[in-house]
């Protein structure tokens, strides 16, 4: 679903001044008042050349007009040839959400190095519906709007043009589910309000426009406007929902689509208020989570599942897929976390990333992790997990399993396997173990011996599945330099079949090195490590 440029807006708008929205289309708006503060840019290692901001302005302006939109299985950028047989693409997901992302968030690094004409352009891109023809891309309303608000939260629409939802009874739905999102993701969840927007929709509460984006692709966006005063990553913000669902855009009932949409984007405007520049993965898939929280029911956020870990296994958790939807597939990480620890846990994860660029995503979720669980042996455990959700996760048996990286059969005359791997961090591979009938007797065991690259977070997990249906999780302890075993049943009477997961849970970066692909703008210290295994099928 195109369901947010909301993210990739992120810190675009923090670095432009915008002037107070009017209800008169025709109203111009002033010029930036302020230019990008280069310090704050600096602090997050955001400079770039001049050459790569003219392209990121460049694919900025493909984006939002339609002319690059992602294919993602012929676009990847990430290439993984030992799992050539992926999931099928769904019908739903071809569409550009993580294309204009990214590029929106290279347009607001380029901003340093943009002439003021191209700021302005830049500018454009943050424009509210209210705007009207000043809005340089032509998105404004064309008539004057109209507005109803209740304790918190204000909806705009217009009586007329293609922007005009289909009844005022819409109007009145709309902004009862924002206010039920509301109760959901402020009260229930105890996220943060967003930060007041002083007055630019016509008051202090949070603003929603319907608009007829459907017909420009999206579902819907929210957008970050201004920071609050005194604190440098904190920001203000308004969304913008489709004027009616219709099914012959979205092919779903109006209702759900407006309810998935309203739970997703609001949680952006959340994000703002603890850092409205944090990693875009982090952002997107925890905005993909919190569906689950509001609109369980719905269940759209599974047509991600074909694009993140729980398909994919062999890409890494915190990738930022400018040409795919890995990040939104990757919503099942904050769900195991959920499943475990209760869903503070990641409250928990957006409070410790407030405050400084050091406290980014994958540093957040570590410091959040309940006291004495290493990142490395939970991140080993979900890469696990994911080869049998139906065991592992609550809706889990409506998910295909991750897919097995290699698969041995041994035999009595034939009992020994062996392989290897290079894994990149925070990603993993699964290798199934099973026997033929000459393996048969309970006095069968099986021994695994992992030999893993010292020091750089790797791990290993063993699931022994039983013929009882019944499964058996082990960590594999590893020493200082990498190596383990661990011995299972193993006879065909007793045990189905064995799979063994070998982790790369490193979380070393370079950080900000304008390599928007990873946590912190980093290059990844220890990807392309060599990962070796050894079973055997022994008689006791």
């Amino acid at each position: 679903m195109r369901r947010s440029y909301a993210a990739a807006l992120v810190a675009l708008a923090l670095a432009v001044s915008v002037v107070t929205a009017s209800t008169s289309p025709a109203q111009s708006r002033s010029p930036l008042a302020t230019d990008p503060d280069p310090g704050l840019l600096a602090e997050h290692g955001e400079a770039m050349a001049d050459e790569a901001a003219d392209a990121a302005l460049e694919r900025a302006a493909d984006v939002l007009s339609g002319a690059a939109l992602a294919t993602p299985d012929e676009t990847d950028e990430t290439d993984e040839s030992d799992e050539s047989e992926q999931s099928p693409v769904p019908d739903e997901a071809t569409v550009d959400d993580g294309v204009a992302t990214l590029a929106l968030r290279d347009l607001f690094l380029a901003l340093p190095r943009l002439d003021p004409t191209e700021r302005r352009q830049a500018q454009g891109l943050l424009a509210r519906p209210t705007d009207g023809s000043s809005d340089p891309n032509n998105d404004g309303y064309t008539v004057r709007a109209r507005s109803e608000c209740v304790r918190r939260i204000c909806i705009h629409w217009v009586n007329r043009t293609a922007d005009a939802p289909p009844n005022r009874r819409w109007v009145t739905r709309s902004l009862a589910v924002m206010r039920g999102v509301w109760a959901e993701e402020v009260g229930r969840l105890g996220y943060r309000a967003p930060v007041t927007d002083r007055g630019r929709g016509g008051n202090n509460k949070f603003d929603v426009y319907l608009k007829d984006v459907g017909s420009e692709g999206f579902y819907g966006y929210c957008v970050p406007e201004r920071r609050k005063p005194g604190h440098k990553w904190l920001a203000s913000g308004y969304c913008v929902l489709d004027d009616d669902f219709a099914r012959s855009q979205f092919g779903a009932r109006p209702g759900k689509s407006l309810r998935v949409t309203a739970a997703h984007e609001f949680f952006h405007a959340i994000q703002f208020a603890y850092d409205y520049a944090e990693d875009g993965w982090m952002m997107e898939a925890t905005a993909t989570w919190v569906e689950e929280r509001v609109a369980d029911d719905v269940d759209d956020n599974r047509q991600y599942l074909p694009y993140g870990q729980l398909s994919r296994p062999g890409r890494s958790l915190d990738l930022y897929n400018r040409q795919g939807f890995t990040q939104y597939g990757n919503w099942v990480f904050f769900e195991y976390l959920t499943e475990r620890y209760g869903p503070a846990i990641v409250r928990r994860i957006w409070e410790n990333a407030t405050g400084r660029p050091r406290n980014f995503s994958t540093r957040a979720v570590k410091r959040s992790l309940p006291h004495g669980v290493a990142f490395s042996d939970l991140f080993s455990a979900y890469a696990a997990a994911n080869t049998i959700p139906a065991n592992s996760y609550s809706e889990g048996d409506a998910w295909r399993p991750a897919e097995m990286a290699q698969q041995h059969t041994l035999r009595a005359s034939a009992p020994g396997a062996t392989g290897s791997f290079r894994i990149d961090h925070m990603s993993s591979r699964t290798i199934l173990l099973g026997q033929d009938r000459t393996i048969g007797g309970r006095q069968w065991l099986l021994r695994l011996r992992v030999d893993a690259p010292p020091a750089t977070g790797a791990a290993a997990y063993v699931i022994v599945h039983r013929v009882s249906g019944k499964v058996k999780r082990k960590r594999v302890t590893l020493n200082r330099n990498g190596d383990g075993e661990i011995v299972v049943p193993f006879g065909s009477q007793s045990t189905k079949r064995v799979t063994l997961t070998l982790a790369n849970a490193s979380t070393a970066f370079s950080c900000w090195q304008q390599q928007l692909t990873y946590s912190c703008q980093g290059r990844p210290r220890d990807d392309n490590r060599s990962f070796e295994y050894h079973a055997r099928a022994l008689r006791n």
